[in-house]
C-alpha cells in the first residue's frame, strides 16, 4: 500500500470477499474512496460518471451483503457499473474503461464472472433476474453457482414496457428475487410520465416514511406467532397512509422508499432481505445522480456521459472541429422547417439532448414530445401523430429504433403512413462500443415496403434530407447520420427538396464505379486520389438512397464499367444487397459483370476510435483501394487491417 494513499481501504479490496471482513463504519470508508476513484478514473477516460456515483452506497452495500458472483448482480444499461467493476477485481484495468482492448463501458459476460449479464440497453434487468432465478429453481447450473438474483433498475428504465412485462410474469410465478428501483429523479434527460408522479408522491408521504424508519426490517426478525399481526399491522398502517402501490399489485412486496446514500439504511436492509427473503421483493432506493461531486450534481444531465475532464472544475477536455455535429444539423434544419410548418412536431425516447431535440422543445415545447425509455409506444405515438395529419419527426438512436421494430413494421410500414424517422448514430460510434453501434438499420429499414431510406454522406447532404422529409407524405421516409463532426462543408440557409430515388454523380471515370451510400463517401474520395496514381480513374456516385435505388443510374454504371463496388456503414443485407438484387434480376451476372459489396463484417466490434473501427471493419480508404485493385486482378495483396 502506498504510504501516502488516499484509498488506503479501497487499496486492499481485490474482491467482493474482502468487504465482509470490514466494519460497517470501514465500508463508509470505502464508500468514500470509491466514489474518489470513481471520479479521478473516469476524469481521465470519460464515459458514464453521474449514473455511477449516484450509486456507490448501494454498491458497496450490495458487495458487501451478498454473495457475488454467485448472487447475480444484474445492472440494468449498466453505465452505472464502473463502482461494480473496481470492487470487482477491475480497479488496476479501470482507467482503460472504453479503450480498445480495455474495460467496457457497460457490464460484459467474457470480461468478468461477476458480470453476469451483458447489458447496455435499458429495462431488461427485471427479465434476466427472473430468468436466473427460474434456472436456479429448476436446478441449472454455472461455474459459480446460482444463488439469489438482484436486478438493479433506474426509475427511467421503469418507464419501459419490457420491466412491467417482467414483473408481471415475476409476480405469477412467486419466484425469490430482489427488484431494487434506483429512484434517481432522472434517467438521461428530466423524468418524464406518469411512473415519475407515482414515485414523487410516494417518497413525499410523511406518515409512510415514519413508519418505515419504526417498522425498518423488524418483522423478520419476531417470534412465528407475532409475524402475521404484523405483517397485517404494516399493510393496514401502508394502506391508510399511501395506498396500495403498484409494484404490490404486481405481486411485489415493497419496502421503501430508502435513502440510497445512507449505509446505515441500506445494510441492515439488505441483511434482513437476504435472511427472510421468499418470493419477489422490491426495494425502492432512492439516490442524487452525480451524488458527491459537484460538477455533476450541477449539471443539465446529471454528468450522463461525458469527455476526459478536469477534476477541480469539471470542465471537459474535448477535441474541437469547426464543423457542428450531424446532430446539431439535424436539430437546426429541423427548426427552420418548424418555423414554417406549424404541422411539424417531435419525438424522443428519452434522449432529447443526445438527438438535439432539446434545442426543438425549448422553442416549440407544445410540439415535442419526450416518451420516456420507450420506443416502442414512440414509433406508434409517431404514426399515430401522422394519421392525425401532423409531420412527426421520431429522432431515435439507430441502436434504439431496434426495440421499436415491431411498430416500425406493423403500425408504420404497413399502414403506409408518413412517419419521419430521424436515426442518429448511424455506423460505429467509438467507445461505446457494439452494444451502441448502428449496424443494421439500413437492413431492416431498407427490405420493409413503403419505406424511404436515404443516408447522408456529409452535413450539407442531411440538411436537404430533413428538407425531403418534410416535403414526403406519400408514406414513411428515414434518414441515417453518424455520430461526431461533419466534414466541414459549407451549409445552406435551408435545403431543398431531393428527388425521390435519384443519386449524385460526383466524379465521371472508367473501368469501375464506386456506388457509396453514406458517409464513407469521403474514404472513397481518399482511395480515388490514389487509385489515379495507378492509372485507375473510377466514377464515383453518392447513391443518397438505398430505397428506392436509383436504378437508371446503376444501369447506366453496368452499360460503361467493368465492374461497380458498393460501400456502406451497415450490415449484411443493406444497400449492397438490393444493388445485387436488381441487377441479379436484370441478369447482368450472366454476360460476367463484377459487383462487390463493402459493408460491416459478420462480427461485433468492440470499442476503440471510430477510425480504428472501421480500420478493423475494412471500410477505409486503403480497404476500398485494395478493393478495386483486386476486383479488377491488377494487383493482389492482402493489406494488415489491426
Amino acid at each position: 500500500m502506498p504510504i501516502n494513499s488516499a484509498t488506503p481501504l479501497l487499496d486492499n479490496i481485490e474482491s467482493p470477499n474482502d468487504l465482509k471482513l470490514l466494519s460497517d463504519e470501514q465500508l463508509f470508508q470505502v464508500a468514500g474512496e470509491l466514489r474518489q476513484e470513481t471520479i479521478s478514473a473516469v476524469s481521465e477516460t470519460g464515459g458514464h460518471l453521474g449514473a455511477g456515483l449516484g450509486v456507490v452506497e448501494l454498491t458497496v452495500a450490495l458487495h458487501a451483503i451478498f454473495d457475488a458472483p454467485k448472487d447475480k448482480i444484474i445492472w440494468d444499461v449498466s453505465h452505472q457499473s464502473y463502482p461494480h467493476k473496481i470492487l470487482t477485481g477491475r480497479r488496476s484495468r479501470i482507467r482503460t474503461l472504453r479503450e480498445k482492448n480495455g474495460l467496457s463501458g457497460f457490464t460484459k459476460r467474457s470480461e468478468s464472472e461477476y458480470d453476469p449479464f451483458g447489458a447496455a440497453q435499458s429495462s431488461t434487468s427485471i427479465s434476466a433476474a427472473l430468468g436466473f432465478a427460474t434456472a436456479r429453481d429448476l436446478g441449472g447450473s454455472c461455474e459459480t453457482g446460482l444463488g439469489e438474483t438482484i436486478a438493479v433498475i433506474g426509475d427511467g428504465s421503469m418507464s419501459a414496457g419490457m420491466a412491467y412485462e417482467a414483473m408481471n410474469n415475476a409476480g405469477h410465478l412467486k419466484k425469490r428475487l430482489i427488484v431494487i428501483l434506483n429512484d434517481n429523479e432522472m434517467s438521461i434527460a428530466p423524468p418524464v410520465g406518469a411512473l415519475s408522479s407515482y414515485l414523487s408522491q410516494l417518497y413525499a408521504e410523511e406518515p409512510f416514511q415514519d413508519f418505515r424508519q419504526i417498522a425498518k426490517g423488524a418483522i423478520g426478525f419476531l417470534p412465528e406467532p407475532f409475524k402475521e399481526g404484523a405483517k397485517r399491522a404494516k399493510r393496514l398502517l401502508k394502506s391508510m397512509a399511501v395506498g396500495s402501490t403498484i409494484f404490490e399489485a404486481l405481486g411485489f412486496s415493497y419496502l421503501g422508499p430508502i435513502d440510497g446514500h445512507d449505509l446505515n439504511q441500506l445494510l441492515p436492509i439488505f441483511r434482513t432481505v437476504q435472511k427472510r427473503l421468499d418470493g419477489p421483493i422490491l426495494l425502492h432506493v432512492v439516490t442524487k445522480k452525480g451524488k458527491g461531486y459537484r460538477p455533476a450534481e450541477m449539471a443539465r444531465d446529471k454528468g450522463h456521459a461525458i469527455g476526459k475532464f478536469d477534476i477541480l472544475t469539471g470542465k471537459q477536455k474535448s477535441s474541437k472541429s469547426n464543423a457542428p455535429s450531424y446532430t446539431k444539423v439535424f436539430a437546426d434544419s429541423l427548426l427552420k422547417h418548424a418555423a414554417q410548418d406549424s404541422k411539424i412536431c417531435a419525438v424522443t425516447a428519452a434522449m432529447p439532448d443526445g438527438t438535439g431535440l432539446n434545442l426543438f422543445a425549448e422553442r416549440y415545447p407544445s410540439r415535442c414530445f419526450d416518451v420516456g425509455i420507450a420506443e416502442q409506444h414512440g414509433v406508434t405515438f409517431s404514426a399515430a401523430l401522422a394519421a392525425g395529419g401532423m409531420k412527426p419527426f421520431c429522432a431515435i438512436y439507430s441502436t434504439f429504433l431496434q426495440r421499436g421494430y415491431d411498430q416500425v413494421v406493423h403500425d408504420v410500414a404497413l399502414q403506409n403512413l408518413p412517419v419521419r424517422f430521424a436515426i442518429d448514430r448511424a455506423g460505429l460510434v467509438g467507445a461505446d462500443g457494439p452494444t451502441h453501434a448502428g449496424s443494421f438499420d439500413i437492413a431492416f429499414m431498407a427490405n420493409l415496403p413503403n419505406m424511404v431510406v436515404m443516408a447522408a454522406a456529409d452535413e450539407e447532404e442531411l440538411v436537404h434530407m430533413v428538407a425531403t422529409a418534410v416535403d414526403y407524405s406519400d408514406g414513411p421516409i428515414a434518414f441515417r447520420y453518424p455520430r461526431g463532426n461533419g466534414v466541414g462543408c459549407d451549409l445552406p440557409l435551408i435545403g431543398k427538396s431531393l428527388e425521390i430515388g435519384k443519386s449524385r454523380l460526383i466524379a465521371s471515370g472508367n473501368t469501375v464505379a464506386l456506388l457509396s451510400f453514406g458517409t464513407r463517401l469521403s474514404e472513397v474520395l481518399k482511395a480515388s486520389e490514389t487509385l489515379k496514381l495507378k492509372g485507375i480513374e473510377p466514377t464515383i456516385v453518392d447513391a443518397r438512397f438505398a430505397k428506392p435505388l436509383d436504378e437508371q443510374m446503376i444501369i447506366s454504371l453496368v452499360e460503361n464499367h467493368e465492374a461497380i463496388i458498393t460501400i456502406e456503414e451497415g450490415a449484411i443485407g443493406g444497400f449492397g444487397s438490393h444493388v445485387q438484387q436488381f441487377l441479379s434480376e436484370k441478369g447482368v451476372f450472366d454476360k460476367g459483370f463484377k459487383l462487390r459489396s463493402m459493408v460491416l463484417p459478420d462480427f461485433f466490434i468492440d470499442q476503440s476510435s471510430p477510425e480504428d473501427m472501421y480500420k478493423q471493419a475494412g471500410l477505409n480508404a486503403n480497404n476500398i483501394e485494395d478493393s478495386v485493385l483486386s476486383l479488377l486482378g491488377l494487383e493482389t495483396f492482402k493489406r494488415a487491417n489491426l
